[in-house]
């Protein structure tokens, strides 16, 4: 079980991010934690793993916990046996085997006699048979990393097991050993993931907000099902609160207009009775005072309604405030821009795929590529660029204008700020006010145009990439994606879906994320083998 009462946690400075979280995870439960990118999801994992400490806050947990990590730089200099806690058991076995029969040794193995075996099982498993448990972890990949820990859980037999982003850097086959890890394990699960696949697997999903924690009974349908109702009823609060804005207002001006009216037709009468100017102006100061008093009863009730119009319009959804406008691609539909013809791209003088690859890139098609860890996908795409000369066969490729968005958003110029990065793409000699105005669209408010591209997370990089081409005049021929959704929040992962929906231009695209590869239309494959 897991309990969390009142846990904070915040930055040096005093920043708080986040406060006063209550949280209760049942025993033999699957469940997610999501939120918006910096809401501190990794961080409340991190809390429950008892890898940081919180500012405040009870924390009880009941089993062992066994973490996995989204990062691994603290773990590279360790050996893979160490990352794995299980370094000193296997070290005293060793020793019992070979004769030495310290007392020490059997204690640090309490009997643990198979781990060895359940060691080998585990690794090959996930498909590490050939990994040595003494090479440090920073000569592995980043997919062979995640693995390791992974492994690790089948080895260690744990009661909570904490999976932090697991399917980040697993390939189409690892992430459906992981599925089925899930599916079948009986221990207690929290996962932090954006994998719209896993998180379909989980019996709860707690979202972690400004607001703290919101708890929805189910798994990713009914989450997104729910939050599909919360926001109608916050579209439909949002009309009946903007309509008694309008009503309030209608009703300070006919009231004032009726008091002014009521004014002057009671000073022409006494104008008429010859009242005393002395008794003129006392009654003249009256009739202002009571009419600004109307007017603060009404400003009162104004601002009231103000503030809450204001409050409801920013709990909208990021994602339904912007859309991307690609213009549409001057190419016509069908032409042909790549040709491949029996290519290949040797290392190490091997070449890379068993067999040599053939295949035509037209307009308008949209193309995944596809294969395992190391297969090649992201050397294929340097060649159809033209970064890679093929060792084999010959790539023809007609005129045409390329966007390629890598992992690492490494088409943003991290020293240019944000409103320098918009203006690259302004080719259409667009007024400063324009462009400024998209950048509001897109979240990027003008406390922060002056800001680095450097500072920006997975998110907002992805954000004012979407923004230039919203603001380029003419939209790429072709636009390449290389695992687009890595590192993406959910809601970011919308905006993406949503806008490359609408794109009519060619699109190839890597990426493991099978939803997000029907949610946007690819029709055809090209698979690395």
């Amino acid at each position: 079980m897991i309990l969390l009462q009142n846990i904070s946690y915040g930055f040096p400075g005093g920043d708080l991010l986040f406060n006063s979280i209550y949280l209760t995870i049942q025993p033999h439960t699957k469940s997610a934690l999501v939120g918006s990118n910096g809401m501190g999801k990794s961080t409340l994992l991190k809390i429950i793993a008892d890898e940081i400490e919180p500012l405040n806050g009870n924390v009880h947990i009941q089993g062992d916990v066994f973490y996995v990590p989204q990062m691994f730089g603290n773990f590279n200099n360790l050996t893979v046996a160490e990352c794995l806690k299980i370094d000193k058991k296997l070290d005293a076995l060793y020793k019992i085997t070979n004769g030495e029969v310290g007392e020490v040794y059997f204690e640090t193995l309490n009997d643990d006699w198979d781990i060895e075996e359940r060691c080998k099982v585990a690794l090959e498993h996930w498909g590490l048979a050939q990994l040595d448990l003494d090479q440090t972890l920073e000569s592995l990949s980043g997919g062979q990393k995640t693995k390791v820990f992974l492994a690790g859980i089948q080895i260690n037999q744990p009661e909570i097991i904490l999976l932090d982003e697991p399917t980040n850097h697993l390939d189409l086959e690892s992430r459906n050993l992981l599925h089925d890890f899930i599916k079948k394990i009986n221990a207690t699960v929290v996962i932090v993931s954006h994998d719209r696949s896993l998180l379909h697997l989980v019996d709860t999903l707690f979202e972690l907000s400004n607001q703290g924690i919101s708890t929805y009974g189910g798994n990713y349908d009914f989450y997104a099902e729910q939050k599909e109702i919360e926001n109608e009823a916050l579209q439909n609060d949002i009309h009946s609160k903007a309509r008694a804005l309008k009503k309030a207002k209608e009703k300070e001006r006919e009231t004032l207009e009726r008091k002014q009216k009521l004014d002057a037709r009671g000073k022409g009468k006494q104008e008429k009775s010859g009242v005393a100017r002395i008794m003129m102006n006392t009654l003249r100061n009256n009739a202002e005072k009571n009419s600004s008093k109307l007017k603060s009863i009404h400003a009162d009730k104004i601002n009231d309604i103000s503030g809450d119009l204001r409050d409801l319009r920013s709990s909208v959804r990021n994602v339904d405030q912007m859309k991307v406008s690609f213009n549409d691609s001057e190419l016509h539909s069908g032409k042909v821009l790549i040709s491949a013809e029996e290519i290949n791209f040797k290392y190490s003088e091997e070449n890379l795929w068993t067999e040599n690859l053939s295949f035509e890139i037209r307009s308008g098609d949209r193309i995944s590529v596809k294969g395992s860890n190391g297969s090649g996908k992201t050397t294929l795409i340097k060649l159809l660029l033209g970064d890679l000369i093929p060792s084999v066969g010959e790539i023809i490729k007609s005129d045409f204008n390329t966007i390629y968005i890598d992992q690492e958003y490494s088409l943003i110029d991290k020293d240019l700020s944000i409103e320098d990065f918009a203006q690259k793409f302004n080719d259409n000699a667009l007024q400063e006010s324009e462009v400024k105005t998209m950048l509001s669209r897109f979240l990027f408010g003008k406390e922060s145009w002056d800001k680095k591209c450097d500072v920006l997370s997975g998110g907002e990089r992805l954000r004012i990439l979407l923004c230039g081409l919203s603001i380029r005049s003419k939209a790429p021929d072709v636009i390449i994606l290389d695992e687009p959704t890595n590192n993406l929040d959910l809601q970011n992962v919308e905006i993406l879906t949503n806008s490359i929906k609408d794109y009519q231009g060619t699109l190839l695209v890597i990426s493991h994320d099978e939803i997000f590869l029907n949610e946007i239309g690819i029709e055809k494959e090209i698979i690395l083998v």
